[in-house]
């Protein structure tokens, strides 16, 4: 797949906890958007962080093993696939933040 150097980066906060279809939300999403065709997915976990329903701070201290830490999903493809995308997970994600922007590729290769 080759992506064009104006790209998309789409970028979902969650909880850890937030589940869909039985499976964490995060790994729902990533294997939604390579089911899509979308050119990359990667889940990154938070140490800390806290949201619009919650003011509690989430954060992983050793007293506290895992308080429903923060999840970001980041996807790069084009912004067009992006938003096709998105109208496909709207249901699944039922709180949480979602943001996109530009993002200009200027590699992207995988092994042959």
């Amino acid at each position: 797949m080759k992506l064009p150097e104006e790209g998309a980066l789409l970028r979902i906060f969650i909880g850890e906890d937030d589940r869909y279809e039985h499976k964490p939300l995060y790994e729902w999403l990533v294997l939604k958007a390579r089911e899509s065709g979308l050119a990359g997915a990667t889940v990154l976990r938070g140490m800390m962080g806290y949201g619009s329903s919650s003011r509690r701070i989430h954060t992983a201290r050793l007293l506290r093993l895992s308080e429903d830490l923060p999840i970001v999903v980041e996807i790069v493809d084009t912004e067009e696939r992006l938003e096709a995308f998105l109208d496909q997970i709207g249901d699944a994600v039922k709180e949480g933040l979602i943001t996109m922007e530009r993002a200009r590729v200027k590699l992207y290769r995988g092994r042959k």
